[in-house]
């Protein structure tokens, strides 16, 4: 059999499971291959990171974030050279947030920042470029571009963002649970586990604030967030909100 043949003859068994997935998922670490970090101790408790009301407790860029009728508006008219964020004023390592989520404007991704740092440093312009509230630090990311990214660090984490798009909405309410525990993170997207994955370098984890993210876009853009609530310290090893 020549060597065309025996890669036809590869390819028809492979069939729909497609070369390159397999490949990818070949080359991509595993949680089992990652190193185990146990979630820290600390003390459990629940607080609701938005009133429902005002963003007390937030910082971030005024004419960007906003309250209408109960939900967090973030809006952008004129094009944003630099992700930026609205942020807790607490900073939190382990812990579980349940929030819903909802693309109104543009097909540009949105997502929750954790596990890093407040960087206005990452533009030689901080003042220009409005980057005082820029996130370096792990993104979950919603919808359109569903996965994990590691900002001004690692870029994509090699989380597979189809699981997360089979159930997630374009536009529309999306709830959502991110679990970050130890160097593990995990997700659910609408009632139904879409990730689990161990950070292969537990060193990039910190202790930081959590980010809401307005993404760099060159067209006028809305998101929107509600609920909000987050456990400190989880009691419970594992996602509530999965069905």
């Amino acid at each position: 059999m020549n060597s065309l043949s025996r890669w036809l003859a590869v390819f028809s068994i492979v069939g729909l499971a497609g070369v390159l997935p397999a490949q990818a998922k070949k080359d991509a670490p595993t949680i089992k291959e990652a190193p185990l970090v146990n979630p820290l101790k600390g003390e459990s408790k629940t607080i609701d990171l938005f009133d429902g009301k005002t963003l007390t407790g937030w910082e971030g860029f005024e004419d960007q974030w906003s309250v209408k009728d109960g939900v967090i508006v973030a809006r952008s008219t004129s094009p944003i050279k630099f992700s930026t964020y609205l942020l807790t004023k607490q900073k939190f390592t382990d812990f579980r947030l349940v929030f819903e989520a909802k693309l109104v404007e543009s097909e540009m991704h949105s997502g929750v920042a954790f596990w890093g740092a407040v960087k206005p440093e990452v533009s030689k312009s901080p003042e220009a470029d409005r980057t005082k509230y820029t996130y370096a630090g792990h993104l979950v990311m919603f919808p359109s571009g569903w996965g994990m990214y590691d900002l001004f660090g690692r870029n994509g984490l090699k989380v597979e963002g189809a699981p997360a798009k089979k159930v997630g909405k374009q536009h529309d309410w999306n709830q959502i649970e991110v679990l970050a525990q130890g160097n593990r993170v995990r997700v659910a997207v609408n009632g139904v586990a879409v990730v689990d994955w161990r950070d292969p370098e537990p060193d990039r984890i910190k202790e930081g604030p959590i980010g809401l993210q307005l993404h760099s876009n060159t067209v006028p853009q809305e998101i929107q967030f509600k609920g909000l609530k987050l456990e400190t310290f989880p009691k419970e090893d594992k996602l509530i909100t999965v069905k």
